[in-house]
């Protein structure tokens, strides 16, 4: 058995740092990734920078990434323009991101807070995403976020969900992506999404697990959606993480922690550990302290 991990440190572990990490940090960190055996990283999202500083650099870091032709780089986009801007990346010859990852919002106060929309409204949005992505030769694939529980608006229904990724669906990703944005969700939940999802989804669709360790479920919840179906795991590089738009959300599941588990149960995932510890040491000292990370902590 294979996981594909997506390593999403770049983007989803540096939008709501206090400290704006410098360019060439952040190239760095994907090309020691990219080092490590990492071969699908979010290295940015199209945002407003005035909303989310930190990625106000995003052309600049994606102009600066080495050209591999065995590596995927996803650009996070919230609407259209986000789209249009991916899609110049790759303009005049250019490399540029190879994936758009869309998102749609389980609620409607955390859609309006983080987009701009309800949860109907990101889906219709999202749809339209990922045909004019895949228009311009973009791989489109959509995350649903706050799918176990909301900042504002607290537990969310699992048939919504449900309900959200067969409309997503339509618009023809390669990948739907069930987001524990606020860290709420608890294996049995996680088993239940992701095995109804397999159930209801066509084939070809893959399933993604984005989960954060907000109340230490992370890891647990990660072994759960891979056995029930999950293939792909977000993970950031030493637990970094959290939202803009979430209240009290903390890291993402760390890297190191997931190639562990992964590993160690005789689950290929294609990152080398021993390189993924170093790449913490060395950003730590970028950060200014050290990272969340147990599987780091431990071999200290």
């Amino acid at each position: 058995m294979e996981i594909d991990i997506v390593e999403v440190g770049p983007r989803d572990g540096l939008q709501n740092e206090a400290v704006q990490v410098a360019t060439a940090d952040k190239i760095g960190l994907i090309t020691r990734m990219i080092d490590a055996g990492a071969r699908r990283l979010e290295v940015a999202s199209f945002v407003n920078p005035t909303r989310v500083p930190r990625m106000s650099d995003a052309e600049a870091v994606i102009a600066g990434l080495p050209d591999r032709k065995d590596v995927s780089y996803i650009g996070l986009c919230l609407n259209r323009r986000g789209v249009e801007r991916a899609a110049a990346t790759r303009e005049g010859g250019r490399r540029g991101v190879d994936e758009i990852g869309c998102v749609a919002a389980a609620s409607d106060a955390f859609g309006i807070a983080n987009q701009k929309q309800t949860a109907l409204e990101s889906v219709s949005e999202s749809v339209a995403m990922l045909r004019a992505g895949r228009a311009e030769g973009l791989v489109p694939q959509v995350t649903i976020a706050v799918a176990f529980g909301c900042p504002f608006e607290g537990a969310v229904d699992a048939d919504r969900v449900i309900s959200m990724a067969e409309r997503l669906a339509e618009g023809d990703p390669v990948e739907i992506a069930v987001a524990d944005t606020i860290g709420v969700a608890v294996p049995q939940q996680v088993t239940d999404m992701v095995g109804r999802l397999r159930e209801r989804l066509p084939p070809q669709i893959r399933l993604r697990g984005h989960f954060h360790d907000t109340r230490a479920t992370g890891i647990a919840n990660v072994w759960a959606a891979a056995q029930a179906g999950a293939r792909v795991i977000d993970s950031s590089l030493g637990g970094l993480g959290g939202c803009p738009f979430a209240p009290g959300a903390t890291g993402n599941v760390a890297t190191e922690d997931v190639v562990y588990l992964f590993e160690r149960s005789g689950v290929r995932t294609g990152i080398d550990l021993d390189r993924a510890i170093a790449i913490n040491r060395w950003f730590a000292g970028v950060m200014g302290r050290s990272l969340p990370s147990a599987v780091a902590r431990a071999a200290a």
